[in-house]
């Protein structure tokens, strides 16, 4: 089981890595942002998957589970993943997922 998080935490990293940087923002902002801010996103991901699961059968019948998966799972992977490093005025929901959004 150790080997499967730490597999997961290095491959989290890596993606973190990847993500393409459109702004060039100083180090007070950067510094903050890779300390405080992307693991904050990383653990706020976690919950809201777990948040997400329990509110499923509350979605399912009312049909809001693409609303519900956004606001719990994808704005905070956007924010931590896709979010260029030190850009806090970045907006979410301008990150291409429409074939979520058709469900």
């Amino acid at each position: 089981m150790r080997k499967k998080i730490i597999a997961f935490v290095l491959m989290l990293t890596l993606i973190a890595g990847a993500t393409p940087v459109f702004a060039a923002p100083t180090s007070d902002e950067i510094i903050p942002d890779v300390l405080i801010a992307r693991p904050c996103g990383l653990a706020t991901i976690i919950l809201g998957s777990v948040l997400f699961i329990v509110a499923l059968p509350v979605a399912l019948p009312s049909g809001s589970i693409a609303q519900v998966g956004r606001k719990l799972v994808l704005d905070p992977v956007e924010f931590t993943f896709v979010r260029p490093v030190g850009d806090f005025d970045y907006k979410l929901g301008t990150w291409p997922t429409q074939h979520y959004e058709s469900q």
